[in-house]
């Protein structure tokens, strides 16, 4: 039996949140209040639970991921030393079934009746430490830059097929900003070498990562953020199934036989690195080139075997990190 007698839902916005909490395991003893998404509102909701009996030590908070706009909340509730459960907003809307309206507060109690009902599959938020939120800002920010450049010149290769002169004179102007930008990539480098360089654990974890052959630099980086550091996920196929890599079997009778297929829902950040990362060892690993040969000559579809050397890739590197051990080339008769 859980120790939560009590479950809070918080639904965050940008200024409010909303936040519903059911005393007792007991849905019709249900109270909302709403509070500014500051300091000073988190400091009220925190009087506003003492006033309903509620402590950090028999009350589970659950809220949906909603990136920035839920961080200063998660931060505050972890210093009061709360239970949080940061779940899948997906996962949440799934479980509830049919729902006829919605506003914050009907949200609000829907997270907190989920979390009653599920307590027992309840995964205690783990907090990143700053290393890892920096990693993850400086990530997202080099992501964004890439992006701005590689659209700044693709307009200027399409207009070339149409008009020449506007297109040199578009190139020419923004050659400035095509230089800052690589600047700026330059620096988000050299940032990310010295966190990596800086902290043990990390620079540890990383030299395991890209050990294994296909995996490089910004593949490790993400791996290393989206599992914080390889704590949120105890089996490679949890992994890989984040990463929706893992196919699944889609059969119902007689009359529904389809071949297995990876879910889309899934990473699609950490999907994409590990894809350029299975093309990159079927070129580089003799044992992986060997096998998607092998595969290919037996008829194989292209795609599901690059989805077999990504799975391949997770498990090589759930391995390295289980037994601390960098990867091992093997000999290829």
């Amino acid at each position: 039996m859980s120790k939560f007698k009590h479950f809070l839902g918080i639904d965050v916005s940008k200024e409010y949140f909303d936040a519903v909490v059911i005393l007792d395991r007991n849905k019709e003893k249900s109270i909302h209040s709403q509070f500014v998404n500051d300091y000073k509102g988190i400091k009220s909701l925190c009087k506003w639970l003492k006033e309903q009996g509620s402590t950090f030590e028999n009350t589970l908070v659950c809220l949906e991921h909603t990136g920035m706009y839920g961080k200063l909340i998660i931060k505050c509730l972890m210093i009061e030393k709360f239970s949080l459960w940061v779940e899948m907003s997906l996962k949440i809307i799934r479980s509830i079934g049919v729902q006829r309206g919605k506003n914050d507060k009907v949200d609000a109690q829907r997270i907190a009746f989920y979390a009653m009902k599920n307590v027992e599959e309840a995964v205690i938020f783990n907090a990143p430490r700053m290393e890892i939120n920096k990693m993850r800002n400086l990530l997202s920010l080099r992501e964004k830059l890439v992006a701005t450049k590689a659209s700044l010149l693709r307009n200027v290769k399409e207009l070339k097929a149409f008009d020449l002169e506007v297109a040199r004179l578009s190139e020419k102007l923004q050659k400035s900003t095509i230089k800052g930008i690589d600047l700026d990539l330059k620096n988000i480098e050299k940032q990310l070498d010295k966190t990596i360089n800086d902290d043990e654990n990390i620079s540890r974890i990383f030299t395991l990562v890209t050990s294994v052959i296909g995996i490089g630099k910004v593949t490790a980086l993400f791996l290393i953020c989206f599992t914080n550091e390889f704590t949120m996920y105890t089996t490679p196929r949890q992994l890989a199934c984040y990463a929706g890599v893992v196919p699944f079997e889609h059969t119902s009778g007689k009359s529904i036989r389809s071949k297995p297929k990876v879910h889309y829902v899934a990473n699609k950040k950490l999907k994409k690195q590990l894809h350029m990362c299975a093309l990159s060892a079927i070129t580089s690993d003799p044992e992986l080139k060997n096998y998607f040969n092998r595969k290919v000559e037996e008829g194989k579809n292209k795609m599901l075997i690059i989805n077999n050397v990504r799975n391949k890739l997770v498990h090589r590197v759930c391995a390295c990190i289980r037994e601390n051990k960098m990867f091992e080339k093997r000999q290829v008769a």
